[in-house]
């Protein structure tokens, strides 16, 4: 069996994640309706999976280490599956936020673990084609799901926006149970309580604090209460991690250079892409008075440039290097983003589409360089504990994004007698995350000429130990 076919069946669940985690968003109001309930607060509903995923994203890498990444990968799809059944037969808000709980357990799981199962299974000299495969879920779930899931909702009940991950849950299982290998780790320690804990209330207090900056969910003293807790938190994890003898989230993985660039590169530049699923389907349907659906299918670009890139990803890595790849690409990649405040009401969708189709192209070969070099100098025993704090930073980075963009735009539209949202409140936040996602490039200038070797034409032959300890 071809290894890729393992990289397309995470792919797949992970996609199935990606697509859930934005298919809600378009479908609130009905579901608001339906429930009697107010589309306000049924945004619990998003921030409650949220806060799931905070929450257990730091336990998968010591789980799929003490029971098997297969074992743990399909159970995380089982999990899932019936978090999403569930959620299609919620009578109220209460239960609907309890289901969606239950899904980000599962997708709290399936990420990691699923990207475990590739690192794990894929040498190191097809690691860059592998990834690259494996950004597409990120990349087209966040475009795929408005559209879909405004069709569902049309045309059908937006009971089905949960029940269409059933068929596809159930054929992950089959496949992951038959093909999946169930790797583990021996001689692991005991889980770090401690840190669990620490954890889940400073990474649940930032990512549901950040969520809501300028959402109107819930007043400023809240929000301000939850960052507050968030940092006091994440403080006392970072006090306990330096003195416990196995960390739940290891800071001494940010002691490797091309670890520590991707984590922190990558969030600075996933802020500013992070923002883009939020910002750009409300300017099209304001600045162009398009329909969500027209909308939708406009976005749907940036998807198809993703995918295209995808052939070319490696040879450009190989034949450049990561180092300027990075450099070069963020700012690329970042100008396009920025561009989109230049669209008017008048802009032509052919120019539109172009922006938005070559924007993909470069922001996915960034994705593929960032998720990659992560892993390039992580010994083979730090893979699940790198995994989980790679995870972290990328939940958190995306969170901030989109709480960015809406802080603008609270900003813009504040003392005005309406608080409406107009086309004109958008240039702004575009330019802002662009320069964001931009400054990512003074973190990669910082890597070595050969950061990520191990990785290109230039390595080792297969067999050599090129790792670092990350302890």
């Amino acid at each position: 069996m071809p290894r890729y076919f393992v990289t397309l069946i995470v792919a797949v669940a992970l996609f199935m994640e990606q697509m859930d985690s934005t298919v809600i968003a378009t479908s609130l109001p009905a579901i608001a309706a339906d429930l009697h309930e107010d589309p306000v607060a049924l945004k619990l509903a998003l921030t409650s999976y949220l806060l799931s995923l905070a929450v257990f994203i730091p336990l998968s890498g010591w789980v799929a280490d003490r029971f098997g990444a297969r074992t743990v990968f399909r159970a995380a799809i089982v999990v899932f599956t019936l978090g999403s059944a569930a959620c299609g037969f919620a009578q109220g808000l209460p239960d609907l936020v309890a289901y969606r709980i239950v899904q980000g357990l599962g997708g709290a799981m399936m990420v990691p673990v699923g990207r475990l199962v590739i690192l794990r299974s894929v040498p190191k000299a097809e690691l860059i084609s592998a990834l690259a495969w494996l950004t597409v879920p990120a990349l087209m779930g966040p475009v795929i799901g408005p559209p879909l899931g405004g069709f569902i909702t049309t045309f059908a009940s937006w009971r089905w926006i949960f029940w269409i991950n059933i068929p596809i849950g159930i054929v992950g299982i089959i496949l992951a149970t038959r093909y999946i290998a169930n790797i583990r780790e021996e001689r692991l320690p005991p889980l770090d309580v401690k840190g669990f804990i620490l954890s889940s209330i400073g990474l649940a207090g930032l990512a549901f604090g950040i969520t809501n900056i300028g959402q109107g969910l819930f007043p400023s003293a809240v929000v301000l209460a939850l960052l507050a807790t968030g940092v006091v938190g994440c403080w006392l994890y970072v006090r306990h991690a330096r003195v416990a003898t196995a960390p739940l989230l290891d800071l001494n993985l940010l002691k490797v250079d091309t670890f520590y660039a991707s984590v922190v590169g990558g969030f600075l530049f996933r802020i500013g892409v992070g923002a883009v699923p939020f910002l750009l389907p409300l300017f099209l349907q304001l600045g162009f008075g398009l329909s969500p659906l027209q909308s939708g299918l406009l976005t749907f670009a940036s998807a198809v440039g993703a995918i295209a890139m995808k052939t070319t990803a490696a040879p450009i890595i190989r034949r450049f290097g990561f180092k300027r790849i990075l450099v070069t690409n963020a700012v690329v990649s970042s100008l396009f983003l920025a561009a989109i405040a230049l669209f008017t009401a008048g802009t032509p969708h052919s120019v539109v589409l172009a922006v938005l189709l070559t924007g993909g192209f470069f922001k996915s070969l960034q994705f593929t360089a960032i998720n990659t070099l992560a892993y390039a100098d992580i010994d083979a025993r730090a893979m699940s504990r790198a995994t989980s704090f790679a995870s972290v930073a990328q939940q958190l980075s995306h969170s901030a994004g989109v709480a960015v963009g809406a802080l603008v735009l609270e900003l813009e539209r504040m003392g005005r007698p309406d608080a409406s949202v107009v086309a004109g409140d958008f240039p702004l936040a575009f330019i802002l995350v662009g320069a964001i996602a931009a400054s990512s490039a003074l973190v990669f200038m910082g890597l070595s000429k050969d950061a990520g070797a191990s990785l290109s034409a230039r390595a080792r032959p297969v067999g050599e130990d090129q790792s670092a300890q990350a302890s």
